[in-house]
């Protein structure tokens, strides 16, 4: 954990080097995929464990409400962007976890809810998590687009996804917080995209 032994003014400067590393290429695609996911009407699901599963809540409640104009969240005939937690349903992940096993509480809700087309963003910070990887994978064999957020040297889920953002940096801590931050570049991205604004305004009209 990096915060027990830097002080506050170099863990700052630590969090702005490692932001600075990541490449910009990779957070471009991953707003890409989450635009196009709202321009051919696919669902997105999101996932993962612990930090990385509230993540996981935290965009979906984030692109699902705020990819709109807040004056037009009553508007019907508005198109809205279809995302969905995996780690939101506690009923089912407890029941999935009991009676099947831990690992299989990400790829049964996949197997209910996914089809081809789809895009499943999963998120962990190790690259590693059992479950994740087994979500992943299904996604993959059954030709949903699937794109990771990793941290560390990115363990097996950086090497299966079809794409992704690496946070090439060993403590979790950080990675996590890499990852929201630049979330919220994405929902931005998305969000001007959708309602052509800012420097998407022109381009779009």
């Amino acid at each position: 954990m990096l915060g027990t032994k830097l002080d506050i003014q170099p863990y700052v400067e630590r969090l702005q080097t490692e932001l600075s590393r990541v490449d910009h290429q990779e957070i471009r695609r991953w707003a890409d995929l989450v635009f196009e996911a709202w321009e051919n009407e696919r669902f997105i699901f999101v996932f993962g464990n612990g930090g990385s599963g509230t993540t996981a809540t935290h965009i979906c409640e984030d692109l699902g409400k705020s990819s709109l104009r807040h004056e037009e969240l009553h508007d019907e005939s508005k198109k809205r962007l279809k995302i969905l937690s995996l780690t939101d349903n506690l009923g089912w992940i407890l029941a999935l976890g009991n009676d099947v096993g831990y690992d299989h509480i990400f790829v049964q809700q996949l197997m209910n809810y996914g089809s081809k087309g789809d895009l499943a963003i999963a998120i962990s910070g190790s690259g590693n998590s059992p479950n994740v990887l087994q979500a992943v994978d299904w996604a993959n064999r059954h030709g949903l687009k699937t794109f990771a957020l990793t941290g560390f040297d990115g363990g097996q889920l950086r090497r299966i996804a079809h794409d992704g953002m690496h946070v090439p940096l060993d403590d979790m801590g950080m990675v996590e917080s890499i990852h929201l931050c630049l979330f919220h570049w994405v929902l931005n991205d998305v969000f001007a995209r959708i309602n052509r604004e800012g420097r998407h305004g022109e381009a779009r009209r």
